[in-house]
């Protein structure tokens, strides 16, 4: 399990996505370079963290505490990485039947600012009807995604006045208790991901 852990991590750390143009290559290096010493054991990933539903009820890791989590961190007018890998998490979870109900997919908003809560609500359940959106303030979401060493930054776009933001893409599975098992890199296949739910739901591989 460790060396798929390792394995999964260190790909990931190579596909920093750009959701935008590639730009800020010192922080992009400086983020492969956190995702390589973290899986020395130096960096922990994840932290209890309280953010906010679409409908303004804070919600917290804890509240999530007996059942397994898909976390995922973007924001909804991501172009192309983002929409692939919720639609693969809810792929998985469609794979999974009725054990689905056992796993909680949650989408991080990295963009507060425009991804209101109308958005975000619509977003969400495109992908699947249980999926749960957070936000919160700006600075909330940079801690929650700092303890998860995910990596982004606004981006403006040339001959515009708004921005995109650049990303690192990764799926989080984390176990009952909220802690982190293992980290899935941009487009890994819905049945990778269901395995690896089964395994953790103790079922038979299908």
């Amino acid at each position: 399990m460790r060396a798929g852990r390792a394995a999964a991590a260190l790909a990931a750390a190579a596909l920093l996505l750009a959701c935008a143009a590639p730009q800020a290559e010192e922080r992009r290096a400086e983020a492969a370079r956190l995702m390589q010493e973290l899986m020395s054991g130096k960096h922990p990933i994840g932290a209890p963290f309280t953010l906010s539903d679409p409908a303004g009820r804070r919600v917290s890791l804890a509240d999530f505490r007996g059942r397994l989590v898909l976390l995922y961190f973007g924001f909804a007018s991501c172009p192309d990485v983002c929409p692939t890998d919720l639609a693969l998490i809810g792929a998985a979870l469609e794979q999974l039947g009725p054990a689905a109900r056992e796993v909680q997919p949650v989408f991080v908003t990295l963009d507060p600012a425009r991804d209101t809560p109308a958005v975000l609500r619509e977003y969400a359940a495109a992908f699947h009807p249980r999926f749960i959106a957070l936000t919160g303030s700006e600075d909330e979401v940079r801690r929650v995604a700092t303890d998860f060493k995910v990596f982004f930054e606004k981006v403006a776009l040339p001959a515009t006045q708004t921005y995109a933001i650049d990303h690192t893409a990764y799926t989080f599975l984390l176990d009952r208790k909220g802690e982190f098992v293992i980290l899935f890199p941009p487009g890994t296949p819905a049945d990778r991901m269901e395995y690896m739910l089964r395994e953790q739901l103790g079922l038979a591989p299908r």
